[in-house]
């Protein structure tokens, strides 16, 4: 059972950066996946979820509108579309994964101990 996270890199402010997040040995359609991130000296924090089976979506303040999730459960992969990048968006992001029943992950997404499966981060970098 395997959560990998990618897609991260340096981009200028402004730009876009798509994350993906590959689950293996499980199915994903079952499970709310939540994303995080953690810059340095900071405590980690929520991004966004999209909740199990029909993929409903929940945002913190600092990124809605600039941020989507989404999933592809064909290809047991959910991914989160970052624009209109800022510097104070630098961090290494997670993924996680945890499995729910029908309802909808705004309810309990941001509560990182909920929880089971979480990749292994990748770096986002936005500066000039």
């Amino acid at each position: 059972v395997q959560l990998q996270a990618s897609g991260g890199g340096l981009v200028q402010p402004g730009g876009s950066l798509r994350l993906s997040c590959a689950a293996s040995g499980f199915s994903l359609e079952y499970y709310a996946i939540g994303w995080f991130r953690q810059a340095p000296g900071r405590e980690r924090e929520w991004v966004s979820c999209t909740s199990s089976r029909d993929g409903s979506a929940a945002y913190a303040d600092s990124v809605k509108g600039r941020f989507t999730v989404s999933r592809d459960n064909a290809k047991n992969t959910a991914f989160l579309q970052m624009n209109s990048l800022k510097p104070e968006d630098t961090a290494v992001y997670y993924c996680a994964a945890v499995l729910t029943a029908r309802v909808h992950c705004y309810y309990f997404g941001s509560t990182t101990n909920v929880y089971k499966y979480w990749g292994q981060g990748t770096q986002v970098t936005v500066s000039s």
